[in-house]
């Protein structure tokens, strides 16, 4: 298992980030402890979170995912050997939201004091916010990179146009340059990124670090019928994954594991992993042998023939 670079920056990860997104939602602090203690001793070292994670659940106010990695990296001791990525511009309540200045250079602060360290290594624009000149938002990037306070950013979430222009403009004005993209893409999900984003990505050489990798779960195999939807929180959202394209990817995933004495998830992210404008694809885990699939999937030994029925078979 070898590193791959974050775009054009000096960042080197392992081919799979660990995905914040459920601590403090469907596990707890311990849970979350267990996790990314398995995760970086498998010699992973990529997490990925954000402001909001977890507002959404009950009782929760946004941040909760941050402050369960900060208690960690503290109880660790270990910053220096994890790359964090965060991302700013969701909404937080109160009105704290969007890409102006003042607001983020806010939004980093408060992100630095949860996650306990002096330093993100990867910021990223969370959301578009067309309210806000796209100059004023990299001039603030500008200001926390100048302070050591943000190593390097990157994006999320934004138009094929927006992207290419917020890119423009950081050439033009020397201002700094998102390095990485954040796009909704898997097996299943695969139009919107290949037919619109990944030549933007490729041409300007950026990391690309995909998010739910596993179609929240879909893509596990788990989900094959409506009785599956009540198998976890996320079950609820299996409906739209289950037509004929669906159940012709869930055949190839049955396929390919069987073959490989592996798993449906370690499959689809071995996918992803090998699909050249990849870097990292984003995937969380809730138990250890969740786990086990997502850190096997860099190692699978998948042959071109392989990729190629899952690519058939997912065909857009």
């Amino acid at each position: 298992m070898e590193k791959r670079q974050l775009g054009n920056t000096d960042l080197h990860v392992y081919p799979i980030s660990f995905g914040g997104n459920v601590f403090g939602w469907t596990i707890d602090e311990k849970t979350s402890f267990e996790l990314l203690d398995a995760y970086t001793s498998a010699g992973f070292n990529f997490i990925d979170t954000a402001d909001m994670y977890s507002r959404w659940a009950d009782g929760n106010q946004g941040g909760e995912s941050e402050t369960i990695i900060g208690n960690w990296l503290t109880k660790n001791k270990n910053r220096n050997d994890v790359v964090i990525a965060t991302k700013v511009g969701s909404d937080m309540g109160d009105g704290k939201k969007g890409l102006s200045k003042k607001y983020i250079l806010q939004a980093a602060e408060d992100s630095l004091k949860r996650l306990q360290t002096n330093h993100i290594d990867l910021y990223q624009t969370h959301f578009d916010d067309e309210n806000t000149p796209i100059e004023e938002t990299l001039d603030a990037y500008a200001q926390l990179i100048k302070e050591g306070k943000v190593r390097y950013i990157g994006a999320s979430n934004l138009s094929p146009e927006r992207l290419t222009k917020s890119l423009e403009i950081a050439k033009a004005n020397n201002l700094p340059v998102y390095e990485t993209f954040q796009p909704h893409y898997n097996l299943y999900e695969r139009e919107v990124f290949e037919k619109e984003l990944e030549d933007i990505c490729v041409k300007n050489t950026l990391g690309v670090i995909s998010y739910f990798s596993l179609a929240s779960g879909f893509l596990t195999g788990k989900y094959r019928s409506k009785d599956d939807f009540d198998k976890s929180p996320r079950g609820g959202g299996m409906g739209k994954y289950l037509d004929d394209r669906g159940l012709k990817i869930l055949d190839a995933l049955d396929e390919v594991a069987k073959k490989l004495g592996t798993t449906q998830a370690t499959v689809a992210l071995a996918w992803l992993i090998h699909r050249p404008s990849v870097t990292a694809p984003i995937v969380s885990a809730t138990s250890l042998n969740q786990l086990d699939s997502i850190i096997n999937a860099p190692k699978l030994d998948i042959s071109q023939e392989d990729i190629e029925l899952l690519t058939k078979a997912s065909a857009w």
